[in-house]
């Protein structure tokens, strides 16, 4: 019987060879594209291995596709529900932290919506994006330290921000409650 993780590594296997074929990229060309290497991918497609988030990223971004659309089981539904037990649980720390993929489209450009929850003292850093890609974020609880391209920034309860994240990024909390947030994130189409 497979397992939720045996048909995440088969759905992305299925998904990374079908968007490499569709975008006309060899393996060589994926791996330069993407800064993941050529074994790598193969060991992806071949379902073998089962990849960071980071390195799915770095895929999806190369690709111009989201994450979602990467590790989607049925990408043929015009109305896709995804129940909460269905979101894919996409980082966590022993203290509490997680951010879950809620949902994702592929339009003129992948968008994403993500909960995440910080504990008191963890941080999540990401690379740049492609250019273009925007986030979105509303923080519901605590106060996130956003940073932007090594510029801090606070972000109450309440508060949102919009920031184009093709430059390093990420989110602290640097208080003592957990911070709550929304996160929505469009990718810029590939040319």
């Amino acid at each position: 019987m497979a397992t939720d993780l045996d048909r995440l590594t088969q759905s992305l296997a299925r998904n990374l060879k079908r968007w490499r074929a569709e975008r006309h990229l060899t393996l060589d060309a994926l791996a330069a594209r993407s800064g993941v290497s050529r074994g790598m991918i193969i060991q992806i497609e071949q379902a073998r291995t089962n990849p960071s988030v980071g390195t799915t990223v770095k895929l999806a971004d190369a690709l111009g596709v989201s994450i979602t659309t990467l590790l989607d089981q049925d990408q043929v539904a015009r109305v896709r529900l995804v129940p909460r037990e269905e979101a894919v649980r996409m980082w966590s720390t022993e203290a509490g932290s997680h951010t879950t993929l809620l949902v994702g489209a592929q339009g003129r450009g992948p968008v994403e919506l993500w909960d995440w929850r910080i504990a008191p003292g963890d941080a999540s850093a990401s690379d740049p994006h492609p250019p273009g890609t925007l986030e979105l974020i509303t923080v519901t609880a605590g106060e996130l330290t956003l940073v932007v391209d090594g510029e801090e920034h606070a972000v109450p309860a309440g508060t949102s921000a919009a920031f184009e994240s093709s430059v390093p990024h990420g989110y602290r909390n640097a208080g003592d409650v957990p911070v709550e947030m929304t996160m929505a994130v469009a990718i810029a189409p590939a040319h």
